[in-house]
């Protein structure tokens, strides 16, 4: 588990807004991975478990880029937002919405609940937290 440190606390005394490069780029690289996943990749696990997990790093590095919260906290809301969407799923808020048909929403959103997407996205804000948690240890 991460802990505080002193080093949080004084960056989070410092504001909640901040700009970090390294993670608005690898923000950048993995929409541009997901873009490339959804376009190219029709298989049974990279599309829909590893497609899962990295868009939840994806949203956990766009948060990190730009804010002071600490790490765990962005797990949380990367993993919540991710939760939030695979539910609108379950009620189906395309079709709500009236965007059923529509390609783009189909693929950012997704169209189809599946239970087994949850461990994907757990996943995903596990390993992002271990990423940040070497790099916080190694100085990197």
């Amino acid at each position: 588990m991460l802990a505080w440190s002193s080093k949080t606390a004084i960056r989070r005394s410092q504001g909640a807004i901040a700009w970090r490069p390294r993670y608005a780029i690898a923000a950048a690289f993995l929409f541009a991975t997901e873009v490339v996943i959804a376009m190219f990749v029709r298989d049974r696990f990279v599309r829909p478990y590893l497609g899962d997990a990295l868009a939840v790093a994806l949203v956990y590095c766009a948060i990190r880029a730009v804010s002071n919260l600490h790490p765990l906290t962005v797990a949380a809301v990367a993993f919540g937002v991710a939760v939030v969407i695979e539910l609108g799923q379950y009620i189906g808020v395309l079709r709500l919405a009236g965007l059923q048909d529509s390609t783009l929403a189909r693929t950012v959103l997704g169209h189809g609940f599946d239970l087994r997407d949850f461990p994907a996205y757990a996943a995903g804000a596990l390993a992002m937290l271990a990423i940040d948690r070497r790099h916080a240890r190694t100085g990197s």
